[in-house]
């Protein structure tokens, strides 16, 4: 049976560190993982206690394809709580996570040809998505004196009909504050194009809060998970916040491709929303943390980095210790036994003098691996 050529997209190299850091662990070693970016933390014990009780009491059958209306009410008071900005749940579509999120909302707003932009270094399954769509994404490449994050001016003779950025990003942790997102919503919608807003680690800001596009404009589709400041991964459930026209077009969709978002995750996530105590502990694990790795790396070499202002990840500069990132990852996972993700998934072209270390994980982790990281490159000469 013959393949599509839509389908040859690349490997997440991530997902092959962590199949090689998970058969290190088989053979019997002990590894640290600062490759991935999961929490460590389950889902919030309430939501998981509310979800035990209702599979008792509902068969959790398939819900409306926009998602459980309870849900989509309090996912627009969130928007008030956390940026005063008065949302209609009529616009809140739950989706089967992020990923799902980014499949409808490209198949809605674009068509086969069309072209996307994208700064680079950024989270490499936006490329893989779009190209097994039938578009194009368009990767520009973003300056390092910027936080790796995109200007108005990089953006200068690009054609393109849409624009992700995300805020704050992966792999840099770095955001835009309110009049630099404004100046690319702007940037963006002057050439006539969508702009969407990757909000998934929202939540997890340390020194300034991170800002919503929704605060500057109603006209542009914002994304968003339970995965990672709700420490929900694995229950697949997101959020799209669209503009009003574009909602029915989303719902269509969603029918035909996925039905509905799980049921089972989406009476969990409603409850995790009330879980702020539980959520504000896994926090402030993340800023210890983000201290130590801020303050480790440099001493172990690794002092080529964008200090993050949010999620939980430091991007550093390593073209100085070697041309082959990849290659780099598999000494430090063979001889260090501490899990960490080549650059290459995030930017192709500079990417293989790069490497993203994750924080996500327990303190007693993150001082384990940074102990075993400035050993290995002291070893290392």
């Amino acid at each position: 049976m013959r393949n599509s050529s839509r389908g040859a997209v690349d490997p997440f190299i991530v997902m092959d560190v962590m199949e090689a850091a998970r058969a290190a662990e088989e053979a019997g070693r002990h590894i640290i993982h600062m490759e991935v970016g999961q929490p460590s933390s389950p889902a919030p014990a309430h939501a998981r206690a509310v979800l035990a009780e209702t599979m008792t009491s509902d068969p959790l059958g398939y819900t409306v394809a926009l998602g459980l209306p309870a849900l989509r009410q309090r996912i627009a008071r969130l928007y008030g709580e956390w940026y005063n900005v008065d949302l209609d749940p009529a616009r809140v579509v739950v989706t089967p996570g992020s990923s799902g999120g980014f499949i409808l909302a490209f198949t809605a707003m674009f068509d086969a040809g069309d072209r996307v932009a994208l700064g680079m270094p950024g989270y490499p399954s936006y490329r893989q998505i779009l190209k097994a769509l039938d578009l194009v994404p368009v990767e520009v490449p973003a300056k390092p004196e910027n936080g790796y994050q995109l200007v108005p001016e990089d953006l200068t003779g690009v054609d393109y009909q849409g624009l992700m950025m995300a805020s704050p990003a992966n792999p840099t942790g770095t955001m835009l504050d309110r009049a630099e997102l404004g100046a690319m919503i702007e940037t963006c919608q002057a050439q006539g194009a969508a702009f969407l807003s990757d909000e998934i680690y929202h939540g997890i800001e340390y020194d300034k809060r991170a800002v919503t596009a929704l605060e500057l404009s109603d006209d542009v589709c914002v994304i968003n998970s339970f995965s990672k400041y709700f420490s929900m991964t694995g229950w697949r459930v997101g959020w799209l916040v669209l503009p009003e026209r574009s909602v029915r077009q989303v719902e269509r969709l969603a029918q035909n491709l996925f039905i509905c978002p799980s049921h089972a995750a989406q009476v969990a996530a409603l409850a995790a929303m009330d879980c702020g105590e539980e959520l504000q502990e896994n926090l402030a694990v993340y800023a210890r943390n983000r201290e130590l790795m801020l303050e480790g790396l440099p001493k172990a070499g690794f002092d080529r980095i964008a200090p993050p202002d949010g999620a939980f990840y430091v991007y550093a500069d390593v073209s100085h210790l070697t041309e082959d990132s990849r290659a780099f990852a598999a000494e430090i996972l063979d001889q260090a036994g501490v899990a960490v993700t080549p650059g290459l998934d995030f930017d192709p072209e500079r990417g293989h003098g790069t490497l993203r270390f994750s924080y996500a994980r327990s303190t007693a982790d993150i001082e384990e691996g940074l102990s075993r990281l400035q050993d290995f490159m002291k070893a290392r000469g």
